[in-house]
């Protein structure tokens, strides 16, 4: 990438979100240039799930297929990290982590998130395999099967009642959070959930297989999978030099980019889709939204374009009296 190449639209992000916009803008006629440092969040699932037509496909194979739609169309996806990001007369400059820069006159962001992890030694290596977080991503994969479920406050409950559609054989660990009050504890009884008390040590793995959890003091609860509720981080730190930062979400489930239902954002020209700014959405979801903020896009430029030349019509009209 060179300091002088400009386009109408950079893209930062090639996930579902940032791919799907991407693709609507070239198709629109629009230069569009993807900046990914490859690292999609759900890289280490088996499967991406509810995608119609696409349903248990690989995710970087998803994201391979995409890539090359988006580069049919001209769009170029530029291998790299997005670090900063600010305003100028006429758009946007971003910057990468080799040095580049390149000139934009809309941004969409479409970073993502982290999943912030309960610190419990093995859990981060089985993420998105035998620890899971979503039912409807990898419910059906574990389905009838003896399922732990780690967590504290209502949204404990939550993850219990929701995974007991898919399965009767669930137990409750509270770990280092507060136990279950009377009414929780009667609502896990109702659901026939077992709890476990005492702070989880380790996962107990043998050889590639999660066989269970170890408790402190070296009891072994027996465990088909893990269930988590992560807290959601915004991958956000392009934003700061645009004087737009995550704020916390609405639901305490981590933080977000806040945007209106088109994905935008408190600053004029900059668009947000995907779990950036809903932290729930699923890869269907982030694509939807990235092809909704990629429409709203366009439309924008349009009527800057046309509004210019709107002017510049006036102003020959005009100067020919």
């Amino acid at each position: 990438m060179t300091s002088s190449e400009s386009v109408d639209v950079v893209v930062v992000g090639g996930g579902p979100a940032g791919l799907s916009g991407a693709l609507t803008l070239a198709r629109a006629r629009r230069t569009v240039v993807v900046l990914d440092d490859g690292h999609p969040r759900n890289a280490s699932a088996a499967g991406a799930h509810g995608f119609l037509s696409r349903d248990g496909i690989g995710p970087t194979e998803l994201l391979a297929i995409g890539t090359k739609e988006v580069e049919r169309y001209g769009a170029r996806i530029v291998s790299t990290r997005a670090v900063a990001a600010r305003a100028d007369a006429d758009g946007f400059t971003v910057r990468t982590r080799e040095g580049g820069t390149c000139h934009a006159r809309r941004l969409l962001i479409a970073t993502g998130l982290t999943d912030k992890l309960p610190e419990i030694p093995g859990l981060r290596e089985r993420w998105g395999h035998d620890v899971l977080h979503c039912p409807y991503c990898h419910g059906w994969e574990v389905r009838d099967q003896h399922l732990g479920v780690i967590g504290s406050g209502p949204g404990a409950y939550h993850s219990v009642s929701l995974f007991r559609q898919w399965s009767d054989r669930i137990t409750f660990f509270g770990h280092t959070g507060p136990g279950p009050g009377d009414e929780q504890r009667e609502q896990f009884a109702a659901l026939g959930v077992e709890i476990v008390a005492g702070e989880i040590e380790r996962l107990d793995i043998a050889g590639n297989r999660l066989r269970g959890v170890r408790l402190l003091g070296g009891t072994i609860v027996d465990l088909d999978a893990i269930v988590v509720a992560p807290r959601f981080v915004a991958n956000s730190d392009i934003l700061s030099g645009l004087r737009l930062s995550a704020t916390d979400h609405p639901w305490g489930i981590g933080t977000h980019i806040p945007a209106g239902p088109g994905g935008t954002t408190s600053v004029p020209g900059v668009w947000a889709a995907g779990n950036i700014t809903d932290p729930t959405a699923g890869v269907v979801q982030a694509a939807a939204a990235g092809v909704t903020a990629a429409a709203g896009i366009n439309m924008d430029l349009i009527t800057h374009d046309h509004e210019r030349r709107l002017q510049r019509h006036r102003a020959r009209t005009h100067s020919g009296r």
